[in-house]
């Protein structure tokens, strides 16, 4: 019987133990997903690119301090560990993103130049051959077009990619439209001829 009693007093013992010491808030692990989130809040691919991921992980931590709160420390760890997780990976993602955006704006820039060049060979070219066509609009056209084209080269130099891109597809829709107005009207000048 002593035996007994002295086994159930050290399973209480234990099970003591074991309950003190899930009775303590779980810092480490929240010191480290409050640096992780953190990170991402100011990394600024993650928030340009990942802005889902660095709002998960941010709903995580809040998760992570309700759980502490209730003395879930268990749940709090594993909601730590998801914001840790999450806000790297939204770190990576933007990176990635950022990269593939760059290329991207860098890729759209460059063919605009030539564009650019050959639409002013064009708008000559009617000229020359005294088209009737409205040349003041046509040249302020072009020259918002070489605005646009210069602003969007400050835009990647600034890495703003994403306004990069919107800057240079407004230049390519600006030189389509003189392109069409030209070609329309050298159509219309030959059916004539």
């Amino acid at each position: 019987m002593k035996f007994i009693q002295k086994s159930l007093i050290c399973v209480l013992l234990v099970s003591l133990a074991l309950m003190t010491g899930c009775t303590k808030p779980p810092t480490e692990e929240m010191n480290r997903a409050e640096e992780a989130v953190a990170r991402a809040e100011n990394d600024l691919d993650a928030v340009n690119y990942a802005a889902n991921l660095v709002e998960r992980a941010k709903d995580a931590l809040a998760l992570m301090h309700e759980e502490v709160d209730a003395k879930r420390y268990d749940a709090a760890i594993n909601y730590a560990n998801d914001a840790i997780s999450l806000a790297e990976r939204a770190i990576n993602e933007g990176r990635a993103e950022a990269g593939r955006t760059r290329e991207k704006a860098i890729n759209t820039l460059s063919g605009l130049r030539p564009q650019l060049l050959e639409t002013e060979k064009r708008i000559d070219n009617a000229k020359a051959a005294k088209l009737r066509l409205d040349f003041d609009a046509i040249d302020r056209d072009l020259n918002s077009a070489q605005r646009g084209y210069d602003q969007a080269q400050a835009a990647v130099s600034g890495n703003r990619y994403q306004e990069a891109i919107f800057l240079s597809n407004n230049v390519r829709s600006n030189l389509n439209g003189i392109n069409q107005k030209l070609g329309a009207k050298a159509m219309e000048v030959s059916r004539k001829k």
